[in-house]
């Protein structure tokens, strides 16, 4: 089920290969692709774009405040990892010639690869190809003397190989069950040395995605001299030396444990990464719950930074330069942001946004509308070649969802406890490698937090456009990744809660949050509407996201769970609206509290779970945990731990 050669250890750097097999070694040095200074030109000026877009998209707090007022490509990517495919993609697999080698050779394109790449099928021979030193026999014989393929003969009676052909100067033998309609097996082979590169049988012949390929999400973040020193930056300031065992410490220990599970993901420990992802998510799960309940009468703690708020805001510059600058020299962009490209570019072309896809990212329609949509700016500045090239698009997209979200977490806390708050919940966004790991990666999920941001932020206004801004942001994060759509009973019953105001009045505000939710809805669905039926948009989207499976989640890993996770399904939804409805703490800390419960009890029950998908609650999470303490009303230059005044949790409002 594993390859031939990771280690149970995380790797120091993205193409550091000690501790490695000669084999695999060999194979992933010839991985690193050359860096080209016209790739890095272009994501310069995708940086451009990015830096303008964030600015006109954060919303004018000053306006705002004067009215109190986010198979084979089974195989490792030898010519580009910056194209490796999918998060959500299957590898393709090799159409299975007959048993007896009469079938026609066929080339099956690899996700993100050119047709003269594509592996090809060589009938049983003695004779080498063309250019090549060992035959397609040869080959055959080294993968049959694999214990892990002659261990999957024998429980597979009547499973044969076949013999393919790929670049550069390899081999891959695939084994089929007896009718030729699964691919149970394969092996890659060095055409030069002969030897065995990489070996893989179970879910890791499908899942491309599981075999731990160095590299393949956000590149070089997931060395060990850039994760570890986040870690430290992450925690540091928030560590009071004087109460080491204080609930604040084990919080942010239990955020950066999910790297234990990124170590095991990135050696394809696929078995020991999935079980390590659930503990993480559970105690935060518990942690929100509790947060939520009603505001303790006691006095909050107060924060007690290690440094000054000021210092914060420069280290803060910095990590903010240094994401920018990793994202343009080193980054990747997975199936997820070329999704996002190739769906702007169907709607400025008048082309149907779902179905029929190119053949290198054939299921990228698998996203709301409001996704493809907010690529649509940077896609007409950069276009888009028609091939999952180096995509600067995508980069710009990925840096200005990133800036929204780190400038909106910053608004948030600034309107909940004052300025101090706010550069520290924009530090902690800056300075966690998970929100950097999504950056390098160029997703679209650092866009679901700003959404969510974006709504939270509005609710935290009296204006009387608060409610239905509220509402088109609730319904555009639902519709970037439907998700999120579980907190729209959470936010649309905010007026309900509140005290003030007449029933009326109260009535009109949540009528005015829903009249929003429907327009924005609609208007987001409209370019999927006028070339295609809601029923093909169903069908593309979530009845494929509920029917897949994924070894990604400990319902697709182990199987027989299915009653179980049902019933975890079904305990989310009854959350959502319990916590819509049931009284509990009304001011910005409970609300983002629930809302971070519902979004990880939404994430307990899916199929399809994966490491992007962390920031969409960890602002949240973040907001509740440092909300919760008492923070300097005024003088933002000096500690926290020296201020003796502080700021209460701004309430949120009944408008």
């Amino acid at each position: 089920m594993s390859s031939s050669g990771p280690s149970a250890t995380w790797h120091r750097s993205c193409w550091d290969t000690s501790g490695l097999s000669e084999t695999v070694a060999h194979d992933r040095r010839r991985a690193r692709p050359p860096d080209s200074w016209a790739a890095c030109a272009r994501r310069l000026r995708a940086l451009g774009a990015a830096l303008l877009a964030t600015f006109l998209l954060i919303p004018a707090t000053g306006a705002a405040a004067r009215s109190e007022a986010h198979a084979p490509g089974a195989a490792a990517r030898e010519e580009s990892i910056a194209s490796f495919p999918p998060t959500d993609a299957l590898a393709v697999t090799p159409a299975a010639p007959g048993r007896a080698g009469g079938g026609r050779p066929r080339a099956v394109l690899e996700p993100g690869s050119q047709p003269s790449q594509a592996p090809i099928y060589v009938a049983p021979s003695d004779t080498p190809p063309a250019g090549r030193r060992l035959s397609s026999n040869r080959v055959l014989a080294i993968a049959a003397a694999l214990g892990k393929m002659r261990a999957l003969r024998r429980e597979h009676r009547g499973a044969y190989p076949a013999a393919y052909l790929k670049v550069p100067f390899r081999w891959q033998v695939s084994y089929f069950s007896r009718d030729g309609k699964k691919e149970l097996g394969q092996v890659i082979i060095d055409d030069l040395s002969g030897r065995v590169l990489e070996a893989w049988t179970g879910f890791q012949v499908a899942w491309a995605m599981a075999r731990g390929y160095p590299g393949a999400f956000g590149r070089h973040v997931n060395s060990l001299y850039v994760w570890l020193p986040l870690c430290v930056l992450f925690v540091l300031p928030f560590f009071n030396f004087r109460r080491p065992f204080s609930l604040l410490h084990l919080d942010l220990l239990v955020l950066l444990s999910f790297s234990v599970s990124l170590a095991f993901f990135n050696h394809a420990r696929i078995y020991a990464s999935v079980p390590l992802v659930y503990p993480p998510l559970l105690y935060l799960l518990a942690r929100m719950l509790a947060l939520a309940r009603r505001r303790d009468a006691r006095a909050a703690s107060p924060a007690r930074m290690l440094v000054p708020a000021r210092w914060l805001a420069v280290a803060l510059l910095f990590l903010v330069g240094f994401r920018i600058a990793l994202n343009v020299t080193d980054s990747n962009v997975i199936d997820v942001g070329y999704a996002g490209v190739i769906g702007a570019h169907r709607i400025v072309s008048g082309k149907p946004l779902y179905g029929h896809y190119p053949s290198d990212n054939e299921r990228g329609d698998t996203y709301g509308a409001a996704n493809y949509e907010a690529y649509v700016p940077f896609e007409r500045l950069f276009g888009w070649s028609g091939t999952w090239d180096d995509l600067p698009a995508a980069h710009a997209a990925a840096i200005a969802f990133d800036l929204l979200a780190l400038s909106l977490l910053f608004l948030l806390g600034r309107r909940v406890r004052g300025p101090s708050l706010g550069i520290a919940l924009a530090y902690a966004w800056a300075s966690y490698p998970f929100t950097l790991f999504a950056l390098e990666s160029n997703s679209n999920d650092t866009l679901v937090a700003a959404l969510v941001l974006a709504a939270l932020l509005a609710t935290s206004y009296r204006s009387k456009l608060a409610p239905p801004a509220r509402g088109a942001f609730a319904a555009l994060a639902g519709l970037t990744k439907f998700a999120p759509l579980a907190l729209a009973p959470l936010l649309a019953t905010r007026e309900l809660g509140t005290h003030g105001g007449a029933a009326r009045l109260r009535l009109s505000r949540l009528a005015a949050y829903a009249a929003a939710f429907v327009l924005a809805a609609a208007l987001a669905l409209l370019p999927a509407v006028s070339h295609a039926s809601l029923r093909t948009m169903y069908e593309r989207t979530i009845e494929y996201q509920a029917n897949r499976g994924s070894p990604f989640s400990v319902w697709g890993l182990y199987g027989g769970l299915g009653d179980v996770q049902l019933l975890v399904q079904v305990a989310a939804i009854v959350l959502a609206i319990a916590l819509a409805v049931v009284p509990r703490r009304l001011d910005a800390i409970g609300l983002a509290a629930a809302a971070a419960a519902i979004l990880i009890a939404t994430q307990l029950g899916i199929e399809h779970w994966f490491y992007l998908y962390i920031p969409w609650f960890f602002p949240l999470v973040m907001l509740a945990l440092l909300g919760a303490l008492s923070w300097p009303a005024r003088s933002w230059a000096a500690a926290s731990g020296s201020a003796r005044s502080t700021r209460p949790a701004a309430a949120v409002s009944s408008g």
